[in-house]
């Protein structure tokens, strides 16, 4: 036990060094989300109500899209600390990411009965390239993340005691207010876990009442804003377009995320997610994830079929959506995939006598990987991806002559969409102030909205001269 937690803490101390290296640099600029969510907690800092006006709300309307609680909360406390900028936007997902580690250690050790898959999984999940983008900046799918991970463990270390099975349920609760893909997830992953422990179940519930009628309560008052939202309010347009596409189109949705090119060698397209030239796994992850299969089928140990349930209802959100493979809805699959991954390097060095030799070499091997994934980061990625982070607005707000213009009217082309929250991050511009002096275009059919002006600032398609 004193070797594993040696190890999990260099995985962690890894983890932290590549992840906290010029985390307010790289990327160069925070995106409209990223923006969006540092300002709306900025101005629950400094006035108890978002950028519309609205007190504590559960659902932040932004753009429109309405965006989730619980990361926009979490990054409050920081920008208390350290102000406005792109360090307190972040660091929340680099914390959160480390949990996920964490718990992705516990939830592989459960699974497998087996320390060393716990530390393998931990370990992959550590230095993979389909988390590192996403656990370095704003994402809210961190938080989501996170919470779905230790709603699993809580819910099978739960035995005889139902105060595990409560906060199991809080877990879920939280991970659903998080992250949108998580609420078609995290009810999938607890009706699983219940059919698959309902005999466990049945005998903790009778011995737990209390516990598990408050479990049941809580679930149903945090369904309630989730209804409201999308029966009345716009959150609705975020399904409208499954609708529209065919049984066909989300099957082949579906099954793009499992495509070795997108996962081996191409990845997803979008700069954002991915960087270009990268798959979403290393591909000398293929063997073991092959083999981690075929040990799964093989042997008889208790949770396998949990572990490949939560493998294919992952990219579920994904698939309704336009655009797919879509490596961030789908990143709940991730720890699943580098647990099984792990298992399979478990079992690869079962058949060799030095099986720490073998260790040390797998671990070297993508241990190369990753050096060459994190030094193309921070030397080729930031040019090539500036345009998907819209650095142009960051270059714009932050440019000193725009500071000293304080009557003249300033006219900012919304090409690339949203330039307002750019100016309110940037420039830290006053919450009570901009609502004061906003005027917003009308609402779309989908419900979005953006800002034609506030101060001296005029926003629109404006033809460049």
């Amino acid at each position: 036990m004193k070797n594993s937690t040696i190890l999990l803490t260099i995985i962690c101390v890894l983890f932290l060094i590549t992840h906290l290296y010029k985390i307010g640099e790289i990327p160069p600029s925070v995106y409209w989300d990223e923006a969006s969510i540092g300002y709306n907690a900025y101005s629950i800092a400094q006035t108890g109500k978002d950028e519309w006006g609205d007190f504590l709300p559960i659902h932040f309307r932004a753009f429109g899209e309405f965006k989730l609680p619980v990361y926009i909360y979490s990054v409050v406390a920081f920008v208390q600390l350290f102000g406005l900028n792109e360090f307190s936007v972040r660091i929340p997902a680099v914390l959160f990411s480390l949990g996920s580690i964490i718990f992705t250690f516990l939830l592989a050790k459960k699974l497998s009965g087996n320390e060393t898959v716990g530390l393998f999984g931990a370990f992959l999940l550590a230095i993979s390239p389909w988390f590192f983008i996403f656990s370095r900046i704003g994402f809210e799918v961190t938080a989501g993340l996170m919470f779905y991970l230790l709603g699993i463990v809580l819910f099978l270390k739960a035995e005889n005691k139902g105060k595990f099975i409560l906060f199991s349920i809080i877990s879920f609760i939280l991970s659903a207010y998080s992250y949108n893909s998580f609420r078609i997830i995290s009810p999938l992953t607890l009706l699983a876990l219940i059919i698959f422990e309902y005999g466990n179940l049945k005998e903790v519930s009778s011995k737990n009442k209390v516990y598990f009628l408050t479990s049941i309560i809580l679930l149903f008052l945090a369904a309630i804003p989730i209804l409201r939202l999308y029966v009345f309010d716009a959150g609705i347009a975020r399904f409208q377009t499954v609708g529209e596409m065919s049984t066909l189109t989300i099957v082949n949705n579906y099954l793009s995320h499992f495509d070795p090119i997108f996962l081996f060698i191409q990845g997803d397209n979008n700069l954002r997610h991915q960087q270009a030239g990268f798959g979403q796994l290393y591909f000398p992850e293929l063997a073991p994830i092959i083999i981690g299969l075929i040990y799964m089928f093989r042997s008889k140990f208790k949770y396998r079929w949990i572990l490949l349930i939560i493998i294919f209802i992952s990219p579920i959100p994904a698939a309704i959506t336009k655009e797919s493979p879509h490596a961030l809805r789908s990143l709940s699959m991730v720890p699943f995939i580098h647990i099984t991954s792990a298992m399979g390097v478990f079992y690869l060095t079962q058949f060799f006598r030095q099986k720490m030799l073998i260790s040390l070499t797998l671990v070297t091997v993508f241990l190369i990987f990753f050096v060459n994934y994190f030094i193309n980061f921070i030397t080729i990625y930031p040019k090539e991806s500036a345009g998907w982070w819209q650095f142009n607005y960051k270059k714009i707000f932050t440019d000193s002559k725009l500071q000293s213009e304080n009557e003249n009217k300033i006219y900012i082309s919304d090409k690339e969409g949203q330039p307002y929250i750019f100016a309110l991050f940037y420039l830290k511009y006053n919450p009570e102030k901009f609502r004061e002096e906003v005027e917003r275009n009308s609402v779309d059919m989908w419900g979005f909205s953006t800002v034609k002006s506030f101060s001296n600032f005029e926003f629109g398609d404006y033809n460049e001269k």
